[in-house]
């Protein structure tokens, strides 16, 4: 339940909670004059009409009530050398508006905390050292590393400009549809029928998938038709 939705009726005060406090803080109300048991026993029927509790809300009444009573026991206790203090009005009313400052920003940064947290949920750190026999180099190496000079060479190396990338020792096969397609005709024209398996035997994948476009290429065009019995079995092409 917020406090703002609690209802008050006290000797000096009728009305909600929130108003009480800013009556206080404008000095219209004396805090002496409150009595705080007789909030704390209103803000508790009202939790048990509610039949739940909100610990936010909770929270916040604490604070306030302890800060209130901490304010009201200055004004009307003694000193230890029996002299009452005389704190002024508007400084006891200063400290609560600190006090509730204080309260909300810590509340607020509470809440930005959780929410990176939430945001968070998926990732999680390891926070424990990898065990030595995952280790690539020893500790006495990587401490070195952070050595001024070590670092300032790591660095300088990333600020170098790599050289162009280029895949001229890689051979790039080629493999095209018209050629997957004369081979797949010549198939039908020895044999009139095939597996599919023996089309593409020891071929590559890139090999294998442009046989099978140019199988789709052939049954488009009338010239072949192929059958698969179950799910991932053998496939026969035949000529029509």
């Amino acid at each position: 339940m917020p406090v703002a939705s609690l209802d008050l009726d006290l000797e000096v005060f009728q009305g909600p909670f929130d108003l009480l406090l800013t009556l206080v803080l404008k000095e219209e109300v004396d805090l002496r004059e409150v009595d705080l048991a007789e909030v704390v026993l209103a803000y508790i029927d009202h939790l048990e009409a509610q039949g739940e509790l909100d610990l936010e809300a909770t929270t916040e009444f604490l604070v306030l009530i302890a800060a209130l009573l901490e304010l009201k026991s200055r004004l009307i206790l003694p000193r230890e050398e029996e002299e009452e203090i005389d704190l002024p009005q508007d400084e006891a009313a200063d400290e609560l508006l600190a006090r509730m400052l204080e309260y909300t920003r810590y509340r607020r940064a509470a809440s930005w905390l959780h929410e990176q947290l939430s945001d968070e949920s998926g990732f999680r750190y390891r926070s424990a050292p990898l065990p030595p026999e995952l280790r690539r180099v020893s500790v006495d190496l990587a401490e070195k590393s952070y050595e001024p000079v070590k670092l300032a060479e790591a660095l300088g190396g990333l600020l170098r400009k790599p050289e162009p990338l280029t895949l001229r020792h890689m051979a790039t096969p080629i493999v095209s549809v018209e050629q997957r397609l004369s081979v797949l005709r010549g198939l039908l024209a020895r044999s009139r029928s095939f597996s599919f398996d023996e089309a593409v035997r020891g071929a590559d994948r890139l090999t294998e998938a442009m046989t099978l476009w140019a199988l789709l290429e052939l049954y488009k065009q009338g010239e072949a038709q192929w059958q698969q019995d179950e799910n991932f079995g053998p496939i026969r092409v035949s000529a029509p």
